[in-house]
């Protein structure tokens, strides 16, 4: 079993998450907390394998909560499980260890393709041995792959596309593709190619808006299942 602490600061949606860990196959809920310090003093007291930590805490922040963690020695992993969508917050998160980054509102299924895709990380992981290039790509793409698009073609990365994903999440209303490149650091043309994969594969809605010019410009939106949470 997958030990994990559910960390919000709403006891409402903690409670709601822990309902959708225990749902899981695999994973079970060994403590709730509600704070930055609630969640610290339940890893002292017993250490889990994966923390699913809400940014929006009521003395410190999600990510001022891993930066303590870690320094007191958990090596448990952390999925950010937040409504916090400014690409700053994202992008603090990724370079301090979460392995995921979850936007509220979410349903079940999209909580439960996270964990399922984190399980099959740790049995990879936990395998052992050498791992080629081939095998790295795949335990890197492995999060991402379940939140995005299951059946990407040969040769397109699962990281690039939700990439892409965390750029719409984060915007305030539709944006181009031009904008979605500029973002997201990829060029137009990749930005395109996966906009498109993404349409076809109903994550992304297509709309245009006219310009002075009368010439339709393209724009997207991600589009989330209803809210659960």
């Amino acid at each position: 079993m997958i030990d994990v602490l559910v960390v919000d600061d709403d006891v409402r949606v903690a409670r709601i998450n822990a309902a959708y860990v225990a749902k899981t196959s695999g994973f079970r809920v060994v403590a709730t907390a509600h704070s930055t310090a609630g969640a610290l003093a339940a890893l002292d007291a017993r250490p889990v394998d994966l923390v699913l930590l809400d940014h929006y805490l009521p003395d410190e922040n999600g990510l001022a909560a891993v930066r303590e963690l870690r320094a007191r020695g958990h090596q448990c992993d952390v999925i950010m499980v937040t409504a916090a969508r400014d690409m700053a917050t994202v992008q603090a998160a990724m370079r301090h260890g979460a392995l995921q980054y979850l936007v509220k509102p979410f349903n079940f299924a999209g909580l439960r393709a996270k964990l399922e895709a984190y399980a099959t990380l740790r049995r990879t992981l936990e395998g052992g041995g050498e791992a080629e290039q081939v095998e790295v790509d795949r335990i890197f793409g492995a999060l991402s792959a379940g939140s995005v698009a299951p059946d990407l073609p040969k040769g397109h990365s699962p990281t690039t596309a939700e990439l892409v994903r965390q750029v719409l999440l984060a915007a305030d209303g539709p944006l181009s593709a031009q904008e979605i490149a500029e973002r997201s650091g990829v060029s137009r043309q990749t930005a395109q190619r996966y906009l498109k994969l993404l349409e076809r594969a109903d994550r992304v809605r297509l709309s245009l808006r006219y310009g002075e010019t009368g010439r339709p410009e393209h724009q997207y939106t991600w589009t989330t299942p209803p809210a659960a949470v």
